[in-house]
């Protein structure tokens, strides 16, 4: 099992130095699925408060952009590109963000955060049509660059 590199050898927690690493083109790709009522899908359009679908689509994105500031040990990072994707299912509302860069460290938790933040927004504006709608399913599809290669998420594990 691989060390955490997050932590110093006396267990300390620390941001991991990433001053000797190369800048490489950096990719990655997170999902969040929005469980709902199929008759709240149905109104989704019509919702009084907006589009919560672009709404959340922005929402993504800004987050992707801050996630350095909600995640204490995560480095500021340029994106060079970042973007979130919504499809309505009969079932909920699947998320799909994406998130580049050009540096020395990955953008997995930018895209994570991006896929979550987009979910949170969706809840928020539809609250009000039904309380028992659910976050689920928040992972890693995949990601490209750095050290330890690609990864690509397994179809057996995605829901």
């Amino acid at each position: 099992m691989k060390q955490l590199s997050h932590y110093d050898p006396a267990g300390s927690p620390r941001m991991v130095d990433v001053s000797a690493k190369p800048e490489t083109v950096r990719t990655a790709r997170a999902q969040a699925f929005v469980r709902m009522p199929a008759a709240v899908v149905q109104q989704l359009p019509h919702n009084p408060k907006g589009n919560p679908l672009e709404v959340a689509r922005i929402a993504g994105i800004a987050a992707a952009k801050r996630t350095w500031e909600l995640i204490p040990l995560c480095h500021p990072l340029l994106l060079t590109h970042a973007d979130v994707e919504i499809e309505t299912r009969r079932n909920g509302v699947r998320i799909v963000a994406s998130a580049t860069t050009t540096a020395p460290t990955g953008v997995e938790m930018e895209a994570l955060t991006a896929a979550s933040v987009a979910a949170l927004t969706v809840y928020d504006m539809t609250k009000a049509l039904d309380k028992s709608i659910a976050i689920r399913d928040i992972y890693l599809l995949e990601k490209t660059g750095g050290k330890s290669g690609d990864y690509r998420r397994p179809r057996s594990k995605r829901r």
